[in-house]
Parts: structure tokens; C-alpha cells; sequence
């Protein structure tokens, strides 16, 4: 990773969960562990299932917390966008991490997190970029729910930036949700896919009008081995790289020719 010569390492912490959520204050600790020089720019509320969403409608505030720490009413690519082109002018971050996400992100949640999207903008625009989510029980918040990511989440990001990666690839990192003593080691797997089912709800509210609730139904086994669904249904550390180009090879090609 390049920085400027004689200069801490610079990160941009960033999540979909707030700028008062716990995940951040966990992330915060093990950016601590890596360096001192550490700027915030979360959403002002949760933004869950924002994906890589722009608020291109109205006008965006942005409120200075204190030193380094600010806030937005927008979404975590806002955020993000925001921090790199009108905050941090006078250096870029060397890193962005994105979470602790209040949950997973396993599978196709990749396309729906908005803690993974504020880790895709920051390597679109350029920055090496880590999104880290804990897997909860339903409505878990005592104050260890966070452990897996406090006590491992400081060395692998360190061993994660010491390696090189691609510029449009971005790290994926779930913990299991498992007390630290049983956490069966790290494995750096591909995206899963779960079994799709009907994931709403039909029910009634007290004037008796039908609503719907979306992610109630959710299946979380694995449907094919060495995946981040497995990893984290067996206990362990799930590092998936992911990959921003969704162009599949193979098929264009086979296109190419059908259209000569």
C-alpha cells in the first residue's frame, strides 16, 4: 500500500448502520490498533439495504460532529463521494473500511448492502477498500456481540494491506456469530448464493390493513461448498475478494459471435 513517506496511514471509516450505531464504534477500535490518523463520515440514520445508491433528488447536509467525524442525511455512497472529493482535499486516505455492519452481508446481500457499497465507491474513485459485517442472532446487541470483529478484525486487515490487490477489487470480510473461542479459523472463499424463497411477509396492522415485511423468511444455508455462506454456517472467517467488472467473459464472447 502507498502512502506518503514518514506519514501515518491514513483511513476513512464509513457504514450503512449510522453514525451512532455500534458496529462503528468497534470499527473504530481496530482502525485505533492500525493508526491515529482516522476520519468518519457515516449516514446521519440507518441506510440498510441502500446498495450503491445516490441521493441525486435533494440537497445533501453535511455536519461536522467534531474532529475528523462527520455526518450526512444520505446514503453510505454519499458518504463516501463526499469524505474523498470535499473533506480529505489535501490528502486522500490510503484505506476505507466500511462497517461493522449489524448483520452479514453473505451472498447476494452484496448487492443490497450498503455497507459493501460504501467499500465499492471508495475503490471505484481509487481507495483500497474493506467491508467488514458481523453475523447476529435476531436483535442481538449485548456488548459482546461484536468479539469475533474486535479481536480478529485488527490483524486481517493488517495482513490484508500488506498484500496487493487488484484496483477494482474490493475485500468482504464476515465474522461468524460464535463467541472467539470457537471460531474455526479464516477462509478466503467465493460469493454464495442461498436458497431463494419467498422472502415476504404478508401481515396486519392493528386497523387491520395488510402489509408486507421483506427478509423475515431468510435462509442463510449454503447451497454449494467453499463459499462465504458456508464458511461463516461452519463457524469460521469468510474473506471474499469481489470483483466490480459484472461482465461475464464466456457469455460475451458467445454473443460476439451470434451478432457477427
Amino acid at each position: 500500500m502507498i502512502k506518503p513517506m514518514n506519514a501515518p496511514l491514513r483511513i476513512l471509516l464509513s457504514n450503512d448502520d449510522g453514525i451512532h450505531a455500534p458496529g462503528l464504534k468497534v470499527l473504530e477500535e481496530i482502525a485505533l490498533t492500525i493508526t491515529d490518523d482516522i476520519w468518519i463520515l457515516a449516514p446521519e440514520n440507518e441506510q440498510s439495504g441502500a446498495a450503491h445508491s445516490l441521493s441525486i433528488g435533494r440537497p445533501l447536509r453535511l455536519r461536522e460532529l467534531s474532529q475528523k467525524r462527520y455526518t450526512v442525511n444520505g446514503t453510505p455512497t454519499d458518504c463516501v463521494m463526499i469524505a474523498l472529493n470535499k473533506i480529505l482535499t489535501d490528502r486522500r486516505p490510503d484505506l476505507v473500511l466500511s462497517g461493522v455492519n449489524h448483520g452479514a452481508n453473505l451472498g447476494e446481500d452484496v448487492t443490497y448492502s450498503g455497507t459493501v457499497a460504501a467499500a465499492m465507491e471508495a475503490t471505484l474513485l481509487g481507495i483500497p477498500a474493506i467491508a467488514l459485517s458481523q453475523s447476529l442472532s435476531h436483535d442481538q446487541e449485548d456488548a459482546g456481540a461484536y468479539d469475533p470483529a474486535r479481536r480478529y478484525g485488527p490483524d486481517l486487515i493488517k495482513k490484508l494491506i500488506s498484500q496487493t490487490w487488484p484496483h477494482n477489487v474490493l475485500i468482504n470480510i464476515n465474522f461468524p456469530d460464535v463467541s472467539i473461542d470457537r471460531i474455526q479459523g479464516v477462509r478466503v472463499v467465493r460469493q454464495g448464493l442461498r436458497n431463494i424463497n419467498d422472502n415476504l411477509v404478508k401481515w396486519k396492522d392493528p386497523h387491520g390493513r395488510s402489509f408486507f415485511w421483506i427478509g423475515a423468511n431468510r435462509d442463510d444455508s449454503p447451497t454449494e461448498e467453499e463459499t462465504d455462506l458456508e464458511a461463516i454456517h461452519q463457524g469460521a472467517i469468510a474473506i471474499t475478494p469481489l470483483h466490480l467488472d459484472l461482465t461475464h467473459r464466456s457469455t460475451l464472447e458467445t454473443l460476439k459471435l451470434a451478432f457477427l
